[in-house]
């Protein structure tokens, strides 16, 4: 009898499975692929065609033969574009020297962190330190250097556009980022200041990532349970934002964020080196350097836009921490308690469940992986009239099995460029998403359009022979984002390779794939593929209205934050470091300008915020092209996220120029409207208003 019973489960689940792919055939071949297991590849023949089909790298040998090829093309195009007898505009030059070490360092920084075999990873990372060399030895070469200022203040003795001219002076800020044009001895200064900044940033973020290990004693007999042990010592690891215990959230708070002597020194000693390095150069603070040729030009205007943007945000974000103060209230059973800067993402959880019901894992049988890549598919189709098509991998070109290749291809222009999709997590590979550049678009001497190859990374699960992979509302924000920045590099048609695609300002960058979140966002888009992966029915329209709904919950104070890291950001990198205050008196003094929650006693954040090594200056730059993003959905896509003419005019005056127009400009005839402080802060002030009547409608609907 049990043998029978099992053979009747085993054929009902069968059955359920022929049904279940009967269904899935539905689905597009795009789909289908990225819904499906990745398949094994087999070589008998064993003609590798080599990773990313370069004859070169058939093996990781291939990378010391790209070495030797880069350096020996660098001393010819050096030759070149020193020589009396040149035949070519000096900007062209420049481009190609700047196209053939991308090739070999964008390749290899990639591989160095990618590829699943040491010897390709170790192989790679030697290239990388090759290139570094290469680099800087151009960034000491007076002759170089000399030939190049020259073109740039007194013109070329060929025609040359006012893109070629753009370009030009963009290679020569480059130079004089690293002091070639100052007397000796200050060069050499210059030189040591970087390497000594280099040091600094690594050791702050290495410190920055440490637990907070304090002996037993030390922390309160009531709350030693909620933390990990080691002999006689309790172990903090991160914050516990999201516990429902608020003596926890409280005390992970207070004990992670203790201030730390050694990392103050750092973090000090950083900021002091970076103002030297920027007065070196000729800046009156580092932050006036960073935003050289940015979006938003100088730092008074990014505090000009931070003023307007507090100013308009404080009673919208007072209002949030009001509403948390009453959940608070209610749930601890305390009429008196307050809302404090470590129960935030807390209650923005609670309310997401209890107004709106939302569950963990409600929305993830709607979002498979190769119905979101349907749904992508469709979209930038609808606007550009492009296709992503699954491309043959051939043997050797890839790094893993589990890669996917897709083809971009224009309904009239033809094939655009390749996107491999290294989706799955496996082991080794870092847990990050992420877009890499592995071959810039440019024009070509003969006319032709060198093709723009990129990697977008994510850390998915694998598909199983059980079901598709399936996507968080977070996780398909994340794959829209990636591949806004994919199509970013695919869509532009510049003529310089130093300019493609998101090689633009850092304040600039962000907009093509925040505004693909806007699109993951919106319930029409959304319509069009999110659908059960077994039964292929559609999102329930209750259900879709509470996902869109619970991305823009408490987005007045979310926003207020970013304000807030972004102004003490510039403060860190202009007054402060010329004053060499104490950081987290500064902290103090910040919060309480800019944010609604008050600083937290004996507690320094600012020590494990490692953003400020990698955007030291620019953590402003998420929050402007966020605003940007906005203006740009409002204005052109709002109305309608399928609109093929917007779609075309936004490749056409923005995606299409990369880098190779001064972005600043880029959005001013774009949008038809000069690009001020208040214009900024009027456009996302009028986005979350917007938002959060819609979810006050929602709410009310429901109840």
């Amino acid at each position: 009898m049990k043998m029978l019973q099992l053979s009747r489960n085993t054929t009902k689940a069968l059955l359920q499975r022929c049904r279940t792919q009967r269904l899935l055939t539905t689905w597009s071949p795009l789909a289908t692929a990225f819904n499906a297991p990745p398949a094994k590849r087999i070589n008998f023949a064993r003609n590798d065609v080599g990773l990313f089909r370069m004859q070169e790298l058939r093996s990781s040998d291939g990378f010391y033969l790209l070495r030797e090829n880069v350096e020996n093309s660098t001393q010819e195009l050096i030759a070149e574009a020193t020589s009396s007898q040149r035949q070519r505009k000096m900007v062209d030059i420049f481009d190609e020297l700047s196209d053939s070490l991308c090739k070999v360092a964008d390749l290899a920084e990639f591989v160095r962190i990618a590829h699943p075999k040491n010897k390709y990873m170790q192989a790679a990372e030697e290239a990388c330190i090759s290139i570094c060399g290469v680099v800087e030895s151009l960034n000491t070469h007076k002759p170089l250097y000399q030939a190049l200022s020259k073109v740039v203040h007194e013109g070329d003795s060929m025609h040359t556009s006012e893109v070629d001219r753009h370009v030009a002076k963009l290679f020569l800020f480059d130079f004089e980022q690293c002091g070639i044009h100052l007397p000796e001895q200050e060069r050499l200064r210059v030189v040591r200041l970087n390497d000594y900044i280099l040091q600094l940033g690594q050791k702050f973020m290495n410190g920055a990532a440490q637990p907070t290990v304090l002996p037993r004693r030390a922390v309160p007999e009531q709350i030693r349970h909620y933390f990990p042990t080691s002999g006689d010592n309790i172990i903090i690891t991160g914050l516990s934002t999201n516990s429902a215990n608020v003596q926890m959230r409280e005390a992970a708070y207070r004990l992670y964020l203790q201030p730390s002597d050694s990392q103050e020194e750092l973090l000090k000693d950083l900021l002091i080196c970076r103002n030297e390095l920027a007065r070196s150069c000729g800046f009156e603070t580092y932050a006036h350097r960073a935003l050289n040729g940015s979006t938003m030009e100088s730092p008074e205007l990014v505090r000009q836009f931070i003023d307007e943007l507090t100013e308009q945000l404080r009673p919208r974000a007072d209002a949030d921490f009001a509403q948390m103060t009453r959940m608070k209230r209610k749930e601890s059973g305390q009429p008196n308690a307050l809302v404090e800067i470590w129960d935030t993402p807390y209650f923005t959880t609670q309310l997401k469940r209890q107004s709106l019901e939302e569950q963990a894992n409600e929305f993830l049988p709607y979002f498979s992986l190769g119905g979101c890549m349907e749904g992508l598919d469709n979209l930038l189709h609808s606007l550009y009239g492009v296709r992503l098509q699954t491309a043959e991998m051939e043997p050797g070109e890839s790094w893993h099995s589990d890669i996917h290749k897709l083809a971009v291809v224009h309904d009239e222009e033809g094939l655009l460029g390749y996107i491999y999709c290294d989706f799955f997590e496996r082991s080794g590979k870092p847990n990050q998403d992420c877009h890499f550049t592995i071959q810039g678009g440019k024009r070509l001497a003969d006319g032709s359009y060198q093709l723009p190859i990129v990697v977008v990374m994510l850390g998915l699960s694998q598909p199983r022979w059980t079901g598709p992979t399936l996507l968080s509302p977070a996780r398909l924000d994340n794959l829209f984002h990636e591949m806004g920045h994919a199509m970013h590099s695919m869509l532009a048609r510049t003529e310089h390779q130093h300019v493609t695609g998101t090689r633009c300002a850092t304040d600039f960058a962000e907009v093509p794939s925040v505004l693909m979140e806007y699109f993951a966002s919106d319930p029409r888009v959304l319509r069009t593929f999110a659908r059960h992966y077994q039964t292929h029915k559609p999102i329930p329209e209750d259900m879709l209205q509470r996902l869109c709904a619970s991305k823009h919950l408490f987005a007045a104070s979310e926003t207020q934050l970013q304000v807030f890291y972004s102004a003490l950001d510039q403060t860190y990198h202009g007054d402060m470091a010329v004053q060499g205050a104490n950081t987290t008196e500064t902290l103090r003094a910040v919060q309480q300008r800019y944010y609604g929650l008050p600083y937290v006693e004996e507690t320094a954040w600012q020590l494990r915020f490692s953003h400020l090594v990698g955007y030291g200056a620019k953590y402003y730059a998420y929050l402007v092209s966020k605003t940007i993003a906005s203006w740009i959905w409002q204005t052109y896509f709002e109305a309608n996220p399928f609109n093929r003419q917007s779609g075309e005019k936004y490749r056409a005056e923005i995606l299409a120029h990369g880098g190779a127009v001064p972005s600043r400009k880029l959005v001013a005839n774009f949008l038809q409207r000069e690009m001020t402080p208040r214009v900024l802060a009027d456009s996302l002030i009028h986005e979350i208003d917007t938002d959060e009547s819609k979810i006050k409608e929602l709410i009310i609907s429901r109840n």
